[in-house]
């Protein structure tokens, strides 16, 4: 079975069997009240939606067989993973920034164990979903999830998650470098700060590195495609290449 998927700067036609949806960084710390991009100032309101396609997104695709696969941003207590003085990350990484500046907070933030670092409640992985835990940006870096991917014949990787413009973009433009198909589900990602941001980000996907898609649309392409797969006489379709 093919899918014919709408997306942007034009349809994709993917395989669901080579195609994984991929939810990067869906945890308290980005898309709950209280937590850490909470706590340095940026409105987290919109996560509420986009948490919300994102489910929408997850159920259609485990309905059609895609994997779920996570990505989780977090550190160890003694930030033995967030790099050394010769690394520009805890400089830059915002949860190592706030600790370093706050030290109320240190130990609280993107913190192994922490709340701030759990999945949100409404996104919780199935039994058997693979979690992987990444230390920076990209989830390509320091991390198993090349070697999944092609262990499970992916090519076509839906993303999703928070912030499209950090680590939502980094893991696209990695997966691109990588040989994938990205395909950004822009109503289940928020930025990290106004919207202008987001709209520069979808530029730089649909320009540069891969699609844009939405939650309806992905949902409605693979339904459709189920249904026609199920209709009597209906005639297999080739596979796709990716």
């Amino acid at each position: 079975m093919t899918v014919l998927l709408p997306a942007r700067p034009e349809p994709l036609t993917i395989a669901p069997e080579r195609t994984a949806v991929l939810l990067v960084d869906m945890q308290n710390a980005f898309a709950s009240q209280g937590g850490m991009l909470d706590l340095a100032g940026i409105d987290v309101g919109p996560a509420r939606e986009a948490v919300a396609k994102t489910r929408l997104l997850a159920d259609a695709a485990r309905a059609a067989g895609i994997p779920v696969i996570y990505l989780v941003m977090g550190y160890a207590p003694d930030q033995s993973n967030a790099g050394g003085e010769d690394s520009p990350n805890p400089r830059k990484e915002l949860a190592l920034c706030l600790m370093r500046e706050r030290p109320e907070l240190r130990g609280k933030l993107l913190t192994y164990g922490t709340w701030d670092f759990q999945i949100v409640d409404a996104l919780t992985p199935h039994p058997g979903e693979l979690v992987i835990t990444k230390p920076r940006y990209s989830g390509f870096v320091g991390t198993p999830l090349d070697a999944e991917l092609r262990s499970r014949g992916i090519r076509t990787l839906l993303m999703a998650g928070i912030a499209s413009n950090v680590c939502v973009e980094s893991t696209l433009r990695d997966a691109y470098f990588h040989e994938y198909w990205p395909v950004m589900i822009e109503d289940a990602t928020m930025p990290a700060g106004p919207p202008e941001i987001q709209r520069a980000t979808i530029h730089n996907v649909t320009t540069f590195f891969g699609w844009v898609s939405t939650a309806q649309e992905v949902v409605g392409a693979l339904q459709g495609a189920r249904r026609e797969t199920a209709s009597p006489g209906s005639a297999p379709s080739p596979t796709a290449s990716r």
